[in-house]
């Protein structure tokens, strides 16, 4: 496929400097890009490389000026570039139509207009699907869960009796909705199940990636708010209540009964205890240990975690142990050579 840069521009929502008859090709990393590329930058990490390289135009910011290359100037440079990946990579997936023969469907389940089931799924009596709903092959959707329109529902999934899911959801494969949640009680030595009989709430517009695990709550609901992102390998104990628009990152564990406020952004590994509450608008980085509440807008790291700066601080005084210890020892050996001296 063939654009010319102004062709592009008109695509991304910005505005071009250099020759707008530029003719691109391609689309690429800013590392990878080959000449008739366009790739872009939005992490000022990699903006050493604006210099270096072999892509024929870049999509930037509208603070970065003369450039040897052409450019598109735009606001998000991340979401331009989006949008061109589309229009040069249209998506050619052909998804399933209809209802295969060999998909097992209560009689008592409703399925939308133009809602499709996969071979090998199990759809049960009083669930629900909505229009033009997705739910790829071999997945279970248990005893009354209700599924929104436009859910796209990847191989392979589970959906627990009584889950509601909202509209426009995107859940990946191996992902578990609404299994028990993790509750026991110690008597006399053993451990007695305590039943869990409320539910999971997806709502509209979240994705979940593949192999996440949220758990029914222990009464009442587990709760994912609108718009909200979360990552492959992530673990949602009972009762917690995400807000919307927040992202969760690979393999971060949330415990049971924490709140979670909107536009969050929980990082790779990151773990919570139950029962706390997280602010909106907080950050909570890689493997920080999360063990009392956070404040709104505040990033906190490290384990235990606490505020950014204050982590720093903490870290680089770990670095310097080595040394101090040595100094100790050195001062030691000082100290007992004058008592020594002085007891003689």
């Amino acid at each position: 496929m063939r654009k010319t840069l102004k062709e592009i521009a008109r695509i991304a929502g910005g505005e071009v400097a250099g020759d707008a008859n530029t003719v691109i090709t391609g689309v690429s990393g800013i590392r990878e890009a080959r000449p008739g590329d366009i790739t872009f930058l939005s992490n000022p990490k990699y903006a050493p490389l604006l210099d270096t390289t072999l892509a024929s135009a870049i999509i930037v910011s509208r603070d970065i000026k003369n450039l040897s290359k052409p450019v598109i100037r735009t606001d998000n440079p991340s979401l331009a570039f989006a949008k061109v990946i589309a229009s040069f990579i249209p998506e050619d997936v052909t998804r399933p139509k209809g209802i295969h023969k060999t998909a097992l469907i209560s009689k008592k389940a409703k399925i939308g207009k133009g809602a499709a089931v996969g071979p090998y799924s199990v759809i049960e009596e009083g669930a629900s699907v909505g229009e033009d709903s997705v739910i790829y092959s071999g997945c279970f959707i248990g005893h009354g869960a209700k599924i929104g329109k436009g859910a796209l529902i990847y191989p392979n999934v589970t959906v627990r009796e009584r889950v509601i899911i909202g509209e426009r959801v995107i859940i990946h494969s191996g992902t578990v909705l609404g299994s028990d949640g993790f509750g026991f009680l110690n008597v006399d030595g053993a451990h007695k199940k305590i039943p869990q009989v409320g539910t999971v709430e997806i709502c509209d517009d979240v994705e979940i990636g593949a192999n996440v695990t949220i758990d029914r709550a222990r009464f009442d609901k587990t709760v994912i708010g609108r718009g909200t992102k979360i990552d492959n390998l992530v673990h949602i104990a009972h009762n917690v209540v995400v807000g919307e628009n927040t992202l969760i990152v690979a393999q971060a564990g949330i415990s049971g009964s924490t709140v979670i406020g909107n536009n969050v952004t929980i990082a790779g590994q990151a773990g919570l205890v139950g029962h706390i509450t997280i602010g909106d608008g907080a950050i909570l980085a890689a493997q920080a240990g999360v063990t009392k509440s956070v404040p709104p807008n505040t990033m906190v790291s490290g384990y235990p975690a606490r505020q950014h700066d204050k982590a720093k601080i903490v870290n680089a005084c770990l670095q310097n142990l080595p040394k101090l210890y040595e100094e100790v020892k050195e001062l030691k050996k000082k100290i007992e050579e004058l008592e020594k001296k002085k007891n003689e």
